[in-house]
């Protein structure tokens, strides 16, 4: 691999982790979903959410607004390596965000990734959330009324 094509892969892979984190922002899963190769597989144990494929996801973030009553997620650089047309990497996460039931919280996690070059670019081959730091004191704080229809 020459060294433009190794930059602009490194490019579109962390292209493609800010677009997984403004759909999931922005809670358009069918979005979600087609940055995931085919047969891709996403994965929350603490959650606990497992999908296998591009359906289960769209039909799971349907679900979303049902049980998150707001989410603020932010995607952090880390590393990619690259072998051939696929890819390992990690991406660092801080999030918070309140559920329906009152529940809330803060974490600071990891997505371990596994990507694939497909003929529309580089998708999610897997992604595994593990949180490393959970803090689920009540949030104070109140969704603006500017942003009452995103809940």
């Amino acid at each position: 691999m020459n060294g433009l094509q190794a930059i602009a892969d490194r490019v579109e892979i962390e292209a493609l982790r800010g677009e997984f984190t403004d759909a999931v922002m922005m809670r358009d899963y069918d979005r979600v979903a087609s940055l995931f190769t085919v047969d891709g597989v996403w994965r929350m144990p603490d959650i606990p959410a497992e999908m296998f494929g591009r359906d289960q996801i769209r039909v799971w973030g349907r679900r979303v607004p049902d049980f998150v009553e707001f989410l603020v997620q932010n995607t952090h650089p880390g590393v990619i390596r690259f072998d051939g047309d696929t890819a390992s990497g990690r991406a660092y996460m801080s999030e918070v965000g309140r559920g329906r039931d009152g529940r809330s919280g803060v974490n600071y996690a990891i997505y371990h990734d596994r990507y694939r070059r497909t003929p529309d670019g580089w998708r999610f081959a897997e992604r595994v959330y593990e949180i490393r730091y959970l803090d689920e004191s009540p949030l104070t704080g109140f969704v603006p009324e500017r942003h009452a229809d995103a809940r």
